[in-house]
C-alpha cells in the first residue's frame, strides 16, 4: 500500500486520540499528567515511556514563543508535536505487539521525520523579522 500523508495524519490522530481516551478512562489525577489527561496507576515500562514522550512534547510546545507570525508559530509548535509523535511511535515499536500498529508506527516515524526536517529547514530559511 502506498503511503498517503492525509491517511497517515488521520491514523496518527486516531491513535493519539485512542491513547488519550484509554489513558483518561483508567486514570486518577496526578501532577504528572498532561493538561486534560489524568495519570493511571500503571507504571509499566510502556506507560512510563509514553509519559516521558508526552512531557517532552508538551514542554517543547509550551516553550516555543509566539511571534505573531502565523507561519513561524505554526512551524515552531508543530516541530515538538511531530517529535512527540515520533517518540510515541518508538514506544509502540518497543512494546507494542499488534502488527498493524507497528506498521503504522514505522510509517509515522518515516513521514514525521521528513516533515520535521522540512520545518527546521523552513525556519532556517525564514529568519524572524526584526
Amino acid at each position: 500500500m502506498k503511503s498517503q500523508p492525509g491517511l497517515l495524519a488521520a491514523l496518527a490522530f486516531a491513535l493519539a486520540t485512542s491513547i488519550q481516551s484509554a489513558y483518561a478512562q483508567t486514570a486518577t489525577p496526578s501532577h504528572d499528567a498532561m493538561p486534560g489527561m489524568t495519570a493511571s496507576g500503571d507504571d509499566s515500562p510502556s506507560t512510563e515511556a509514553f509519559k516521558t514522550a508526552d512531557k517532552s512534547m508538551m514542554a517543547g510546545m509550551s516553550s516555543a514563543a509566539y511571534t505573531g507570525d502565523a507561519d513561524r508559530d505554526f512551524v515552531a509548535h508543530m516541530i515538538p508535536h511531530h517529535e512527540g509523535a515520533v517518540e510515541m511511535a518508538k514506544v509502540e515499536l518497543k512494546y507494542g505487539k499488534d502488527a498493524t500498529l507497528r506498521k503504522l508506527a514505522k510509517d509515522i516515524i518515516a513521514s514525521q521525520d521528513k516533515e520535521i526536517a522540512f520545518m527546521k529547514q523552513w525556519l532556517a530559511a525564514h529568519p524572524r523579522a526584526k
